[in-house]
């Protein structure tokens, strides 16, 4: 004797089920996203690469550098080169400075995109400083390397074969230290 299920359980498994699913699709929404940006250089998004490149091109192309802060960040950050020009498939290295402005120490994070989009796909970097969190001391000042090459793929690309500018774009945001800092109420002590 088999037991059929009656039409509303049958409506409510199925809804179980799409909560379900839909509650997993939502969940993996930002790690998919993150791996689809990384992999089609989707927004801009840059590359990253365990070494340089092994052919170099003798057609150049001008990268770009451009710095930005978070509102309320008390840091000055700005590129220490405007441009430069390398060849296509040559490793280059720019540099950052970083000073913080504040009577406090600020950890940073720095997100990054490049412009055209298209290009982000071809522009790999090698070690760059917004791998990682940067805590400045107060008054502190740093330099901080990005060491990239542009992939001699882009000029076989009839979206990207366009392009000879290239702007690498940072923006600098505070981290959860540097807010809970912000947000403690001032101790008065008494001795």
């Amino acid at each position: 004797m088999s037991r059929r299920m009656s039409p509303e359980a049958r409506t409510v498994s199925w809804l179980v089920g799409l909560v379900v699913t839909m509650g997993a699709l939502a969940w993996a929404a930002v790690p998919f996203y993150d791996w689809f940006c990384r992999v089609t250089g989707y927004g801009g998004t840059t590359q990253v690469a365990a070494a340089g490149s092994d052919q170099v091109l003798d057609r150049t192309i001008r990268v770009r550098f451009d710095a930005n802060v978070d509102k309320g960040m008390a840091w000055t950050f700005r590129p220490m080169q405007t441009s430069m020009e390398l060849r296509i498939g040559e490793n280059g290295m720019a540099f950052y400075e970083a000073i913080n402005n504040s009577d406090v120490p600020v950890t940073g994070t720095a997100s990054y995109n490049v412009a055209p989009e298209v290009a982000g796909y071809y522009f790999s970097k090698i070690e760059c400083f917004c791998f990682t969190e940067q805590t400045l001391q107060p008054g502190e000042r740093i330099e901080m390397p990005v060491s990239f090459f542009v992939d001699p793929a882009l000029v076989g690309d009839g979206d990207a074969s366009w392009i000879r500018d290239i702007t690498l774009s940072y923006t600098f945001h505070p981290t959860e230290p540097r807010q809970a800092a912000l947000e403690a109420p001032a101790s008065d002590t008494v001795n």
